[in-house]
């Protein structure tokens, strides 16, 4: 019977680690699109007045880090009457909320695991059932989870996962998230996924318009397009960040020498566009689209699109904006003239030797360690 109870316990301590473990990643690879979710919850609870943007975005990072360090705390089994407490405090918390988002229905989906996985506001409480009793089952029984490092070598672990987590997000908010699981990654055939239906169900693309005061609608010029255009993406560019602006001027006018179309996306108002020319001296044309599209689109504001024949095929911070004008070159001699190679096999395996291969190195070292020390003893 205890044997069959270590079992269990153990079992309910993986499912519990691994799910806090991708949850706290994804929101760390994407720290602004958490933001956004809190947003929404915020102005469900009619609380968005009292948080403005930099309470939100800090909460979304100190979630991300708190859900990532305690499922590695909770696979490692450091301080395991806190951690388990902790978390199963958490659930109890999370389950009722969950139930009322469930039956409220405030917001479209909870964001539990970010845009990597959606789940419906139903599955979303069931599925917190079975975590809170799995999180009551390791609180009742912590001593019964095997530790794989020794309590001394227990700080490293919890430190170098803090510094891991807080590191992705600070660098996914100054550049573009690690992982990009939206419907506007590095590759999306925009063209196709506009016009014709994916696997059978509704085109993420559908609510994607692009229209100029002058020209009308303009979205099946752009995404149907042969060769390149330039997409410059500011949902409002009245709070865009605006250190960039004489390195976006002289991409657009290599983009003028190049014949290349240049275009601005933004929800702002003409208002808000003319004062940002008057500003910055921007010449480029200014065209209308859904500020939720443009934040969909890229995680900066302004952030840069190259679209290729209706395929992205480059994106980019206004903090990594291409080098592009130093020694100017036709844009399909030039690396960002072509699909990147940055695929998801190497990032995994930079976030392995970055993150995995430390820690089972620290490990393997702990256990031979405490495997020597028993032999003296």
């Amino acid at each position: 019977m205890e044997k069959l109870r270590k079992i269990l316990v153990n079992i309910c301590r993986v499912v519990l680690s691994v799910t806090f473990i991708f949850s706290g990643f994804v929101k760390a690879v994407d720290p602004l699109g958490t933001q956004y979710k809190i947003a929404d919850y915020a102005i469900a609870l009619h609380i968005n007045h009292w948080l403005p943007d930099f309470i939100t975005l800090f909460a979304s990072v100190v979630l991300s880090a708190v859900e990532f360090t305690l499922g590695i705390c909770l696979l490692f089994a450091i301080q395991r009457r806190l951690t388990t407490r902790f978390i199963l405090a958490i659930m109890v918390v999370l389950t009722p909320f969950t139930l009322w988002i469930a039956t409220a229905n405030p917001v479209s989906d909870c964001g539990c695991f970010g845009d990597a996985v959606t789940l419906t506001n139903w599955q979303t409480f069931w599925k917190n059932v079975f975590l809170l009793a799995a999180a009551i089952t390791t609180a009742l029984f912590p001593k019964d989870m095997m530790r794989f490092i020794s309590k001394t070598n227990q700080w490293i672990v919890t430190n170098y996962t803090i510094l891991f987590i807080l590191a992705t997000s600070g660098w996914s908010l100054y550049d573009l998230p690690v992982f990009d699981f939206r419907p506007y990654h590095i590759g999306s055939d925009l063209k196709d996924g506009w016009t014709k239906m994916i696997n059978g169900e509704d085109s993420p693309y559908t609510d994607l318009f692009i229209e100029s005061q002058e020209n009308g609608d303009m979205t099946e010029e752009i995404l149907t397009s042969k060769g390149y255009t330039f997409l410059l993406v500011a949902h409002h560019i009245e709070v865009a960040d605006d250190s960039q602006l004489d390195k976006i001027n002289e991409l657009y006018e290599y983009a003028q020498e190049e014949r290349i179309p240049f275009y601005c996306l933004t929800a702002s108002s003409k208002k808000h566009i003319d004062r940002w020319i008057e500003t910055t001296g921007a010449e480029y044309p200014f065209a209308f689209t859904d500020d939720i599209v443009l934040k969909t689109m890229i995680r900066s504001n302004p952030g840069l699109l190259l679209v290729k024949d209706g395929k992205i095929i480059g994106k980019w911070s206004h903090n990594n904006l291409p080098e592009l004008t130093e020694n100017p070159q036709p844009l399909n001699k030039t690396k960002e003239g072509s699909m990147p190679d940055d695929n998801v096999a190497k990032k995994m395996l930079i976030i392995a030797l970055w993150y995995i291969l430390p820690l089972l190195l620290l490990t393997i070292a702990d256990r031979i360690w405490a495997w020597t020390r028993k032999i003296k003893k």
